[in-house]
């Protein structure tokens, strides 16, 4: 994890970021311990109560979940959900705005189309 103390964005959402990112990547398996805020917190020295919000985000959200007295482990459904948050992120994000262009240029659905496989293909 690489956090930046300069970024405009909280330090707790980058470790969110940041741990959805390495469970979706297949750094942390479903039914894997992830580290401890403890451990976090000495590695990369962050406050330790940074490092518990950020992974509280992943807990409220289902990814991860607290074992009492063993720590934190990756859900089965973790990467599942992760993978439909991010083709909804990257609908709203890129889709919405890329087809709203194409409609102002007057591109046909069928124009479009051929316009993205022609960039997927190279």
């Amino acid at each position: 994890m690489n956090f930046n103390f300069d970024s405009p964005e909280p330090i707790y959402l980058q470790v969110a970021e940041q741990m959805e990112d390495a469970i979706f990547t297949g750094i942390y398996l479903a039914g894997e311990q992830v580290p401890s805020t403890t451990e976090m917190s000495k590695e990369f020295h962050i406050n330790p109560a940074t490092a518990l919000k950020g992974m509280n985000r992943l807990v409220t959200a289902g990814m991860i979940e607290k074992r009492r007295g063993l720590g934190m482990f990756v859900t089965p459904a973790a990467e599942s959900m992760i993978r439909e948050k991010r083709r909804s992120e990257f609908s709203q994000r890129y889709v919405a705005g890329f087809t709203s262009e194409a409609k102002k240029l007057n591109l046909s659905e069928d124009e479009l189309i051929a316009l993205v496989k022609q960039s997927y293909e190279s």
